[in-house]
């Protein structure tokens, strides 16, 4: 297994969810954790959604957002804050600044697009 994971720009895309992602690590040869950084451009909510079996943190590198998790009022969060989400429970990030939220969001156990449950579009 790699020991060092080298961040690769031209690897971003773009998902149904209005973010950016790069995967910086997410290979079944560590199925304990995936860690990626998404981008979230001014103005954009992400969509509605939640993991199933998977716990994520995101810990806020860059700009002001707005956080919804569980259907409770959106929080303010700002750069080196975490935001703690449960196993399947449902969330979405508000960018409320000028310039583009960076954020990492770290999976245990990692992320399989699989777990990934789309509360927006299946209302």
């Amino acid at each position: 297994m790699e020991t060092v994971f080298r961040f690769n720009p031209e690897t971003e895309f773009y998902t149904d969810e209005k973010c950016f992602i790069i995967e910086l690590l997410n290979t079944p040869d560590d199925e304990t954790c995936s860690i990626a950084r998404a981008r979230v451009e001014p103005g954009i909510t992400t969509c509605l959604h939640a993991v199933r079996g998977t716990v994520e943190r995101y810990v806020i590198l860059e700009g002001e957002a707005e956080v919804e998790i569980d259907g409770t009022p959106f929080v303010t969060v700002r750069p080196l804050d975490i935001v703690y989400i449960p196993t399947g429970i449902s969330q979405r990030i508000r960018n409320t600044g000028k310039t583009d939220l960076v954020f990492l969001a770290i999976c245990t156990p990692r992320f399989k697009p699989e777990s990934y449950l789309d509360l927006e579009n299946s209302r």
